[in-house]
């Protein structure tokens, strides 16, 4: 056979193999950093950052340039992911709160839908205890092996409620826990959450990478050698899937939790972790899924971690399940197909002033595993439950609203004295030029807008959603 006609032959053959693959139900992996920063990115210009996977990823996969968190803070933002909601809904506020019991999760939906689900990594979402009402078994995980809050090398994590002890890299570990359990259960769609503890502080590098940043100072070199280690570990996780043939039908969606925190981490943009500000809540994105997206795009198009929900849900054809309240989030789903897209629904951010709640995780594991070995585990802590009510015309804390390329910051002070700036994200998007005096009528509808969502946001967190949720 002429070697033209074979290769017109074998793509033929390459294509309808991926329009088959394409149509089944695909795996799902949600990897996820802690406290990354837009910038924190060979690709996107990193003078000094090593990334070779991720600059891989982004140049095979769709990279979303304006993708957020949807709170500037990790616990709220990894409620958001498992619910399509704003975390303010379920008194997520702070780092270290938990989800209410009562919320519908994404490892809810698709396990009842027959997929298989696990956790690997940071949960930090409430206990990782077996009982707790509040640990990812009672959320829809069939598997986890997961830790409190963020965790070094060598973890600590409970693994389905049991205290293990691992060895190695904290990134890597986390990789190779999610692969064996993905060996184990190929033969059926799976989901799996993959949230890293790197790079949070304290910043601890391991020897090989610290190496290479030997021209940095000791906190740098360690803070670059923990993202750069989380990358390796990526390069693993894309490699084991591949070597387990279920790369092509499989949707790894990468993001970071919230801005980061070191002065080059946010590529210019104003503000870090904690704030409202686009170096805050702007955060790496990107998507490889071979059988469907098999070219590069980068996209413009503004996206966040509430839509992870709904989007899964429409691309593993899962419908919205029955008493699913309001979601915050769209369907991504056209834009990863390639089709037109652009969205209507404008993102509400609201950083509720509530206290973060201190979890040390090596801490809390080494507590759990001592009660597990005297046999003197106490009762289950009560969590999860509406137990208190918010006032419905009060919104206190800052506040913004993006529709399209316009920001709209809110700002309350002590007294209660409002305060507003709007921004052109497209012109200005290190958010310097208050445009509010300039565009009155754009500044009324989008404070107008801004109410009526925090009035929905209300509602929900005071319990409307799930009457049942109310503690007794």
């Amino acid at each position: 056979m002429e070697p033209k006609k074979f290769s017109l032959i074998f793509n033929c053959l390459l294509l309808l193999v991926l329009s088959v693959q394409a149509t089944e139900r695909p795996n799902v992996i949600l990897a996820m950093a802690d406290d990354q920063g837009w910038g924190d990115m060979g690709y996107m210009g990193h003078e000094v950052l090593k990334t070779p996977v991720f600059d891989e990823m982004a140049k095979t996969g769709l990279r979303f340039d304006r993708f957020y968190a949807a709170a500037p803070v990790c616990s709220p933002t990894r409620a958001s992911v498992l619910t399509g909601r704003h975390p303010n809904r379920m008194g997520c506020f702070q780092w270290g709160h938990t989800m209410r019991k009562h919320e519908i999760t994404l490892a809810e939906a698709l396990k009842n839908s027959g997929y298989a689900t696990g956790h690997f990594g940071k949960w930090h979402l409430g206990s990782v205890r077996a009982g707790s009402e509040v640990a990812p078994g009672k959320n829809g995980f069939d598997e986890w092996i997961s830790a409190p809050n963020f965790y070094e090398n060598n973890p600590l994590f409970s693994h389905n409620g049991k205290v293990i002890e691992t060895e190695g890299e904290s990134s890597a570990v986390t990789v190779d826990l999610a692969l064996e359990w993905m060996a184990k259960v190929k033969e059926k769609p799976f989901l799996s959450v993959i949230w890293f503890g790197n790079p949070h502080l304290p910043h601890v590098g391991t020897e090989k990478f610290v190496k290479s940043y030997g021209n940095e100072n000791k906190a740098y070199a360690n803070f670059y050698a923990e993202i750069t280690a989380m990358d390796a570990a990526m390069g693993r996780l894309r490699q084991g899937i591949r070597k387990l043939g279920i790369a092509d039908n499989t949707i790894l969606w990468y993001c970071s939790d919230n801005g980061g925190l070191k002065p080059n981490s946010m590529a210019g943009l104003s503000g870090k972790k904690g704030k409202l500000l686009e170096g805050g809540i702007r955060v790496p994105g990107i998507i490889e899924w071979p059988a469907v997206i098999r070219e590069n795009r980068i996209t413009q198009v503004p996206a966040n971690t509430v839509d992870i929900y709904p989007t899964i849900l429409e691309l593993s054809g899962v419908k919205r399940p029955a008493g699913q309240p309001i979601l915050d989030g769209v369907s991504l789903a056209e834009l990863i197909h390639g089709r037109n897209f652009t969205r209507q629904k404008p993102m509400g951010f609201w950083s509720y002033p509530a206290r973060g709640r201190a979890m040390h995780a090596r801490q809390l594991l080494e507590q759990l595993r001592n009660a597990q070995q005297s046999g003197s585990l106490p009762a289950a802590e009560k969590a999860g439950f509406v137990d208190k009510q918010y006032p419905a015309d009060q919104f206190p804390g800052p506040s913004a609203w993006i529709s399209g390329q316009w920001k709209l910051h809110r700002e309350t002070s002590n007294k209660g004295t409002k305060a507003y700036r709007l921004f052109n994200l497209a012109e200005d998007m290190k958010e310097e030029h208050d445009l509010s005096g300039k565009e009155p009528m754009r500044l009324k509808r989008m404070k107008a807008e801004l109410v009526n969502w925090q009035k929905s946001v209300i509602k929900s967190l005071n319990g409307a959603d799930y009457p049942q949720a109310k503690e007794k």
